[in-house]
This record gives structure tokens, C-alpha cells and sequence, in this order.
């Protein structure tokens, strides 16, 4: 309701961020700019439909929509990709909060029915991974990964060893490393001296000196320095330094935010 002044009567795609489809939704946008119904919805067969809003199909068509339904009726979820046209403004006018005080996305796609207009189903064939976790994220970023096709457009030092499908982006340079991929070195990063293991993805304009990580996601412009044991399992924001600090005794010392897990081994 709050962007409908926004969007006007312009059709539009509503993405949740959390979701990770493969192959992107090109063809969707295409399919639907070519179509006249009122939307299109991408689906997802799921073992634990209880768990989402899902859509009954029958014949290529939507027959009506459930939230998170006690008795499985479908086991096709929605997967927080949908295309409107701008009939949808109405109907989340005539549409109430829910019991959890919320307008859900499945009761607007609903009055749409209800009002006669057309809604389209896609039925995913792909993978779809819902990133609401840290582990979901590292899981997207493995299948990912597992489809990279190997290129070096930067510098690889002759003393270093890559194994597997290695991406090293234009103005990245490796010296005195080894890369064991799948993994992915961005754009104007430096590593040196250090090990980059299986499903790590690193971000542009980073350092990576005398370290080692695997199985890890690092975001623009951070650092990891010296840091004396193999970092794995890790999602790593942008702009962040992890470094060995000097002195003893030696202690951990933590920046931790509310409802925070940190696993020290």
C-alpha cells in the first residue's frame, strides 16, 4: 500500500530479498510484459508446504492461495518472487490484516481470484534457496560456486598453485598463495602468502596477507591479516579487519550485537 503512490499504474516485480533462484528472473519479466494477466507468482515444490503460503494449481492455472495451511492442500510454496500489474493496488485495499497482524502477500493474490483476474504460475525447475540465515547464505553461495567456470583476468604469481575452477577478477593480484577452488577473487583485491580453499568468494578491493579461509564469503574492502588460524564457515562484511593483535596474555576480545552467536574453537 505505502509505494502504491510510487508506482502508479506501472506493472512491476515485488523480490524478497531473502530469495535465490537460478538463472534469474529474465524470462519471467519477459513472459509477464508479454501476457495481460493481473500477475504472475514463481513456485517451488517443497516437502514442508505447512511452513509457507502455497498455491493450488490445476491445468497451468492458480486456483486459490493459502498461508502456511495446517492441512497440506499443495505442496507448491510461493518463493517471494511475484509480477503485478497495477490490479493489485485494489486489492490490497479490500484485503484485511492477518491473525498475525500483517497484509499477506497470498490474501491480495487471493482477492485478485476472487475478483476474476488472471494469475499466472511458474513452477520452478532450478534450485531456490531462501537466504534467511548465515547458513543459508553460505549454502547459495556453494551452489553458486559449484557452477563457476574458471578464468584469470588478473595476476597469478608464478609461485603460486591453483587447483579446481579459479576466478581471478581484472586488477586482483596472488602472490605466494595457494587457490584450491571453486572459488572467486574479486576485482582489485591482493592475497599474498596466504590459502583460499573450496566455496570462498571474495569481494573487490580486499587483503588477504598471510591467512587462510575456505567455505566463506568476504564483502568489499575488508581485511584479514596474519590471523593465525584457518577461517571457515564465515560471512564477512564489507570494510571489516580481522588482524592478530600484539602483546600478551593473550585473549579474545569481542564486538558482539544483540541476539549475536560466536563459535570459538
Amino acid at each position: 500500500r505505502a509505494a502504491a503512490p510510487y508506482l502508479g499504474h506501472e506493472p512491476f516485480v515485488m523480490y524478497l530479498g531473502d530469495n535465490f533462484i537460478q538463472g534469474g528472473i529474465r524470462r519471467f519479466v519477459d513472459a509477464f510484459a508479454a501476457s495481460s494477466a493481473a500477475a504472475h507468482i514463481l513456485l517451488h515444490e517443497v516437502p514442508n508446504p505447512e511452513s509457507f503460503g502455497v498455491a493450488v494449481v490445476e491445468d497451468g492455472a492458480v486456483l486459490r492461495m493459502v498461508e502456511k495451511p495446517a492441512e497440506p492442500i499443495s505442496n507448491l510454496a510461493l518463493v517471494g518472487i511475484y509480477l503485478f500489474g497495477p490490479e493489485i493496488h485494489a486489492a490490497t485495499e479490500q484485503i484485511t490484516p492477518s491473525g498475525r497482524g500483517e497484509l499477506e502477500i497470498t490474501d491480495a493474490i487471493q482477492q485478485l481470484l476472487d475478483s476474476g483476474l488472471q494469475v499466472v504460475p511458474h513452477i520452478l525447475d532450478g534450485w531456490w534457496i531462501d537466504t534467511g540465515k548465515m547458513e543459508d547464505m553460505l549454502d547459495a553461495n556453494r551452489v553458486v560456486l559449484h557452477e563457476l567456470v574458471g578464468r584469470i583476468d588478473g595476476v597469478v604469481g608464478r609461485d603460486c598453485t591453483i587447483q579446481g575452477n579459479v576466478v581471478v577478477e581484472a586488477g586482483a593480484v596472488v602472490e605466494r598463495s595457494n587457490l584450491r577452488g571453486p572459488l572467486i577473487i574479486g576485482a582489485n583485491t591482493r592475497v599474498t602468502n596466504a590459502y583460499v580453499g573450496p566455496f570462498t568468494a571474495i569481494g573487490r578491493d580486499c587483503e588477504i596477507t598471510e591467512s587462510e579461509i575456505e567455505h566463506s564469503i568476504v564483502m568489499e574492502r575488508t581485511r584479514i591479516v596474519q590471523v593465525p588460524h584457518r577461517i571457515e564457515d564465515s560471512l564477512i562484511g564489507r570494510d571489516v579487519v580481522i588482524f592478530q593483535a600484539d602483546g600478551k596474555p593473550r585473549a579474545y576480545k569481542l564486538m558482539l550485537g544483540d541476539h549475536s552467536q560466536a563459535g570459538i574453537l
